[in-house]
């Protein structure tokens, strides 16, 4: 959990001053100097939020299965919950996936 912790702050250390940056304008005729940063940023972003669903999603699954081999009687109120649960951690990912949507197709600085 530590790793994870301190991965995750130093990528935001490294992409900290992509925010305070400032892009290029249209009448400059170049392309921004946030264009590579944006997509680096889209990558990580959806990278992490993939990996770490895939986690969250795979302990769920793992205490369901626990829970109904303990109680097998309540199996479908345990496969309902799970099943919403499950669809709450999805919506994360898809979260992140509009978001790098935004960041890659958008122009920045407008």
């Amino acid at each position: 959990m530590r790793i994870v912790l301190v991965i995750l702050v130093v990528a935001l250390g490294v992409t900290g001053g992509v925010a305070s940056a400032q892009a290029a304008t249209p009448g400059e005729g170049g392309a921004s100097l946030l264009t590579p940063f944006t997509a680096l940023a889209a990558g990580l972003g959806m990278a992490i939020a993939a990996g770490l669903c895939g986690l969250g999603q795979g302990r769920a699954i793992a205490s369901a299965l626990e829970a109904i081999a303990r109680q097998p009687g309540a199996a479908t109120r345990i496969q309902t919950a799970m099943i919403i649960g499950l669809a709450l951690i999805e919506s994360l990912a898809i979260y992140m996936l509009v978001i790098a949507i935004i960041l890659l197709f958008v122009k920045p600085g407008l």
